[in-house]
């Protein structure tokens, strides 16, 4: 992926400069902000195809600046990825609830986010082939779910899933570090009348596993927890620290 422009926003020099030279080694265009009202002003006068925004942000802060652009007609359908240097819960959750797509803490990996970008992109990208450009995409590396299209992506590969494999993997990863005990993953997704036993849940983690090109000893998607079930989790890669 090339040529998309980014907005980058934060009000820390450093911060700005180190994003903006990663995105830009990966042909990226790159425009800057300082604060929420500039940031504001760029996004709806230049429609960046991907804006990186900070919470903490003088004039406006990042989470009235994301609940402004996804009350905008026009820029709603602008992936944000939130930057938050607390890695609080209430401000991950928060940012999420305003319209944010992904979000990153500070201190962060410029490998990482730059995977993050990619992915939101390709999601974007998808979207727009399949016909479905506002809808919701789960993203987690190179995994993209559209639920409403029950479609999953690996790249931009479509993934060939039965109903039931769709299903599981959806519920896993719309509630991301969540652990199922294996009854629980039976009920919800085979139901109370289904007669199988919890054996019918692990012959489909496996399936799914296979088809994600996930190792079951190094999870990068799916990991078990002995004893009790599964979870989806998204492993991080090695931490920037200024």
């Amino acid at each position: 992926m090339s040529g998309e422009k980014i907005l980058v926003v934060d009000d820390e020099t450093y911060i700005v400069e180190l994003v903006s030279f990663n995105l830009e080694k990966e042909g990226y265009e790159v425009m800057v902000a300082y604060d929420g009202l500039g940031a504001l002003k760029k996004a709806k006068s230049e429609l960046p195809d991907l804006i990186i925004l900070d919470i903490m942000l003088p004039k406006m802060d990042g989470l009235e600046v994301c609940r402004n652009l996804k009350q905008d007609n026009v820029c709603k359908i602008i992936p944000i990825i939130m930057l938050t240097a607390k890695g609080e819960e209430f401000d991950t959750i928060l940012g999420l609830e305003t319209g944010a797509d992904d979000y990153i803490t500070k201190p962060f990996s410029p490998r990482e986010l730059i995977a993050r970008v990619n992915a939101r992109l390709r999601a974007v990208k998808i979207l727009a082939d399949e016909k479905a450009v506002g809808a919701k995409a789960y993203v987690f590396k190179d995994l993209t779910l559209v639920p409403d299209k029950h479609e999953a992506f690996m790249g931009e590969v479509k993934m060939e899933l039965t109903p039931k494999e769709f299903e599981l993997l959806r519920l896993l990863t719309s509630n991301q570090g969540r652990v199922y005990t294996r009854e629980s993953l039976l009920e919800k997704v085979w139901g109370y009348e289904f007669s199988g036993d919890t054996r019918t849940v692990d012959v489909h983690v496996r399936h799914l596993r296979q088809k994600l090109n996930d190792d079951s000893n190094y999870p990068q998607y799916i990991e078990t927890v002995r004893g009790v079930g599964y979870k989806f989790v998204e492993k991080d890669g090695p931490v920037y620290r200024r």
